[in-house]
């Protein structure tokens, strides 16, 4: 098949284009680097022609809701349009599990994108993932001041990025089945806590910061986060490895 993938330079989309390109699909890596930009559609149209399939892993850069917000609701609304004119056969959007639930910062953005997304012309199938082992290091970074890491208090059952690739590249491939649930989940086996697997992924990388989990008491969503609103239900796919496997190569 012939795949476009926005975003295709990020954390998801770089291991996509590995396993979309090694099971034979011919790639067009949708970036602003190549001259496409989703944001605005520039380039959308030349780059989408004989595309069967969009996979959106896109990444708004903020964490500011209404930034976040008025970039995946563009990125929605071009994808369609460029992409029905292109004569696409359906889109593939990674969101986050659990999204739906909240009303505030990052998450509300990705529910927008969600609700836009799914309103649009053409056949839509998105996932909703855990949050990845990699994010570990991510907040291990952003929340560093000094010698202490100041990391949220999160109860998640991450997933690997690798297995988010995997399933995505299932989805782009599967043809677009009438009456199909327009949602899946993917998660990891085990629950986790996300300062704890900061510290562990510290630990092991010789970093002297001294992490601390840490709430905002002014998250209208906080009390979500606690109660377990990023876990996965019944009917999520579980896919391994388990962070402590996954630690054990990560460099």
């Amino acid at each position: 098949m012939r795949i476009a993938v926005a975003g295709a330079t990020g954390m998801i989309g770089r291991r996509l284009v590995e396993v979309l390109r090694a099971r034979g699909h011919d790639v067009v890596a949708l970036s602003r680097s190549g001259g496409v930009d989703v944001a605005t559609g520039d380039g959308l149209d030349a780059a989408l022609k004989g595309v069967e399939c969009v996979v959106d892993v896109t990444n708004s850069g903020t964490i500011e809701q209404s930034e976040a917000t008025e970039f995946f609701t563009a990125v929605a609304r071009n994808l369609h349009e460029a992409g029905e004119r292109a004569g696409v056969g359906r889109l593939v959007v990674l969101s986050i599990l659990g999204v739906d639930r909240f009303t505030a910062g990052y998450m509300a953005a990705k529910a927008a994108q969600e609700r836009a997304v799914l309103a649009g012309p053409l056949p839509v199938h998105v996932l909703r993932a855990a949050q990845f082992h990699e994010f570990a290091a991510q907040t291990l970074q952003w929340g560093r001041q000094g010698e202490v890491s100041y990391v949220p208090r999160m109860r998640v059952q991450p997933v690997a990025a690798e297995a988010v690739a995997l399933a995505l590249a299932d989805l782009a491939a599967e043809p677009s089945r009438a009456g199909a649930a327009p949602i899946s989940e993917i998660a990891g086996p085990r629950e986790e806590r996300l300062d704890d697997m900061a510290a562990r992924l510290a630990a092991r990388r010789g970093d002297p910061a001294r992490v601390e989990g840490v709430e905002d008491p002014a998250d209208p969503d906080r009390d979500l986060v606690k109660g377990g609103a990023l876990l996965p239900g019944t009917g999520t796919v579980l896919a391994g490895p388990t962070f402590e496997e996954w630690l054990g190569t990560a460099s």
